[in-house]
């Protein structure tokens, strides 16, 4: 049964910023305005960690046109935290809450937000104290489980897309073999974006690695002396997240990130790796190998952003806000497609426990036999989240 609960809100940000996280953080400040139940609007500073501190700021007195600034603007305006809480923390999230008379939490994030907003949920009932948790996506990675796609992805994707654009053509112009390595630790989403870069017969990446399917070193190599022999050049495209038929990264820092996963691409290791094996592929003869990674680069970076994924951005953080203070029942937003073409989505409430903690991966449609490429199914899938793209001349 639905309720109309009275009371005080707090928003906050986690994880790995996006280009149009700020976005869903204006889209629920301007919707919770015009909420006569939401009695006040407070912005939680790094996230969870801000909560435990109390360390709250009133989003109740800027201008539209500052929020419209700050919407503009890509990365976590609130700050973010990679703090993965257990109960111990979430009780004390909930205590605050009590303390201030909050009654509406909404967490934008990726699934380990949806997790702390669903033990959150879980304590209000237990407790008997009125209460809604509402989780608003957002993530890169793509990976969320139940929505087509999640906020901050196309814009991503948008970068990689033009990125390897720009470099198939430095390649073409000096020709060599070229690695790009991706985020990317479990799905493959961002690195499969690169295939939008061509648009010519010969044009790369002409390799797409993928963390689904197996690496193997032998079939690497063997692929790129195909590429050559074909093109007399070779651009590669590799998230960070390929493993061997064990599950063993094929190269890595040895450092650890504060989640306890091993890092990947941060530091270069892997591109120093393949570009070595690429070089073993061709004894005796010398070929030009360099290798680069994107790093953070593809997740903040101000004006190449998809107009879709602004749009979206801002309808789920709108959508989150007046489910909420209409029906009082948690939940966490998800997207549904209603067409490709022409493009058309719209907004659904998905249960807490059908996001949080579990990731999703690319699906097999979308990746080719030989696991070094994608199919058409994705190009159908991305293309229209990512926008139109700039024409590349020829002579």
């Amino acid at each position: 049964m639905a309720i109309q609960l009275v009371g005080k809100m707090v928003i906050g940000q986690s994880g790995g910023p996006t280009a149009v996280i700020n976005q869903s953080l204006v889209g629920a400040i301007l919707s919770a305005r015009r909420q006569s139940n939401i009695t006040g609007i407070l912005g939680a500073r790094h996230g969870i960690a801000g909560i435990m501190k109390e360390d709250f700021v009133d989003l109740s007195t800027q201008s539209q046109g500052q929020l419209e600034l700050v919407a503009n603007t890509p990365a976590a305006a609130l700050g973010s935290v990679r703090l993965k809480p257990g109960r111990a923390e979430c009780e004390k999230v909930f205590e605050v809450f009590r303390k201030n008379d909050v009654r509406f939490f909404f967490y934008i994030g990726g699934n380990d937000s949806a997790e702390t907003a669903h033990i959150i949920a879980e304590m209000a009932k237990d407790a008997n104290y009125d209460f809604c948790t509402v989780h608003i996506p957002k993530t890169i990675d793509n990976d969320l489980k139940v929505t087509d796609h999640c906020p901050g992805f196309a814009s991503a994707a948008r970068f990689v897309a033009l990125a390897f654009m720009g470099d198939d053509r430095d390649n073409y112009a000096l020709s060599g073999i070229k690695i790009n390595v991706v985020m990317g630790r479990s799905a493959g989403f961002l690195t499969a974006a690169s295939a939008l870069a061509r648009q010519a017969e010969g044009d790369g990446p002409h390799l797409i690695y993928l963390p689904e399917r197996v690496f193997n070193v032998a079939s690497f190599q063997q692929d790129v002396r195909d590429v050559m022999a074909k093109y007399g050049r070779c651009v590669i495209a590799v998230s960070e997240g390929i493993t061997d038929k064990d599950g063993n990264p094929i190269s890595t820092s040895g450092e650890r990130d504060s989640h306890g996963n091993i890092q990947l691409s941060g530091s270069g290791a892997l591109g120093d790796a393949l570009a070595a094996l690429v070089k073993e592929a061709f004894p005796g003869q010398k070929v030009r190998v360099r290798a680069d990674t994107f790093g953070y680069l593809q997740r903040s970076f101000p004006t190449i952003i998809s107009p879709i994924d602004a749009k979206e951005a801002r309808e789920v953080g709108e959508y989150a806000v007046n489910h909420a203070a209409t029906t009082g029942t948690p939940g966490s937003v998800s997207i549904r497609r209603l067409s490709s073409k022409p493009y058309a989505s719209e907004c659904f409430i998905t249960p807490l426990s059908s996001v949080a903690k579990e990731a999703t991966q690319m699906k097999d449609e979308y990746i080719n036999a030989a696991g070094n490429d994608v199919t058409a199914a994705w190009m159908d899938y991305i293309r229209p989240l990512v926008g139109d793209l700039p024409v590349m001349g020829r002579l």
